[in-house]
C-alpha cells in the first residue's frame, strides 16, 4: 500500500482534548478506510504531529485527511511518499 505522512498542526481547542483515548479513535478512523497506522509522533517546530499511514490509495488518504480534522479538530496536511530505495529505482529508470 502507498504512504502518507500527515502532519498536522493543533487548535488551541484541539489542544484541549489531547488523550489515548481520541488517539485510539484516529486509529479507529484511519483502519476503517483501509489504512495502517505505521506510527504517530509528536513534534515540536513548525507541526505538532506526523502521523506515517499506509492506505490503499489517494481517495482514501484525502479522507482520511478531512475525516481526522473533523473528528479531533486538527488541521492535516498530508503528503505521498515513497522510500529513498525506491525513488532511487524510479530515477535509474528515466
Amino acid at each position: 500500500m502507498p504512504t502518507f505522512f500527515m502532519f498536522g498542526k493543533y487548535s488551541s481547542e484541539a489542544v484541549k482534548e489531547i488523550s489515548a483515548e481520541r488517539t485510539r479513535k484516529v486509529i479507529n478512523l484511519v483502519e476503517k478506510l483501509g489504512g495502517k497506522v505505521n506510527s504517530m509522533y509528536a513534534l515540536l517546530g513548525e507541526y505538532d504531529l506526523v502521523f506515517i499511514v499506509d492506505f490503499p490509495g489517494t481517495q482514501e488518504a484525502m479522507k482520511a485527511s478531512v475525516g481526522l480534522t473533523k473528528l479531533t479538530g486538527i488541521s492535516f496536511s498530508t503528503s505521498p511518499a515513497v522510500t529513498v530505495e525506491h525513488f532511487d529505482k524510479m530515477i535509474a529508470e528515466m
